[in-house]
């Protein structure tokens, strides 16, 4: 791994920073760009030749010029150790959650339960995959967008199918108190792991994925906490698995808009 340092004297501000990510973006044997725009330097952690970064660079007429170039095994270092703390973390509370639901949603029988249980999987997934864009180029970290929307549309088609399953008379009626209380529990988990994502304030394709799935699981939990007050009303199977229904739908929008945002 080569680190090639430049002095780019018109990088003033963010939008320097994205027209750079977006020029170098093709480039495979970039690891990471690491930006200091205060002092108008940005570090290329990479292999091969510097020169044909250089020449990109160069042909945005920013004012730039070549410092040194030098072997590191330093690959993660800043902003990208910082990112990848709160990957680690959302990924813990995601993944505790869904070994929790789903556990609890098959003992109860609740499919509104096993639905969000598997969004939360879903979500650990998606953190994982987040976890290998860290410090990688714009194109990168779109392929990895990318690659969460289309599992999370997979996801949602299989969760369709078994509502309709249990809707043609299959499964008993949940219970409800079971439902509310691990609802309410994995929101606040959820809600945790929103606060932390907002917080970092990244507006990259790969966070911007977290983000969209985080927000869904908040209004996922809620749905099911109302469910498991209207089975205990009405005595019925039916807003569980209406509930599923709407977990998924969910899901499969939440994919398009990542599918979206990763073009």
């Amino acid at each position: 791994m080569n680190k090639t340092t430049f002095v780019i004297q018109k990088m003033d501000c963010a939008s320097e920073e994205q027209l750079i990510r977006l020029k170098l973006g093709d480039f495979n044997n970039i690891s990471s760009l690491q930006f200091d725009i205060p002092n108008r330097k940005l570090d290329v952690y990479h292999t091969g030749d510097y020169k044909p970064i250089f020449s990109e660079i160069h042909n945005l007429q920013l004012d730039a010029s070549f410092i040194q170039t030098n072997s590191t095994d330093e690959i993660f270092t800043g902003k990208d150790i910082a990112e990848r703390k709160l990957l680690w973390q959302v990924l813990a509370i995601n993944f505790f959650f869904f070994a929790f639901e789903i556990l609890m949603g098959f003992i109860s029988n609740s499919m509104g339960l096993v639905a969000d249980s598997l969004d939360m999987l879903a979500d650990s997934l998606v953190y994982g995959l987040a976890l290998f864009a860290v410090g990688g180029t714009t194109a990168k970290k779109k392929n990895i967008a990318k690659a969460s929307g289309y599992f999370q549309l997979v996801l949602a088609v299989f969760g369709i199918a078994e509502v309709i399953r249990r809707f043609l008379g299959f499964g008993e009626v949940p219970t409800f108190q079971t439902m509310i209380v691990i609802s309410s529990l994995a929101l606040i988990g959820n809600a945790t792991s929103l606060y932390l994502l907002q917080k970092s304030k990244n507006t990259e394709a790969h966070m911007q994925a977290s983000m969209i799935f985080t927000s869904n699981d908040v209004i996922i939990n809620i749905g099911v906490i109302i469910a498991g007050v209207l089975v205990f009303i009405t005595n019925s199977k039916v807003p569980d698995l209406v509930t599923g229904a709407i977990v998924f739908f969910i899901v499969a929008r939440g994919s398009y808009r990542i599918l979206q945002i990763s073009k």
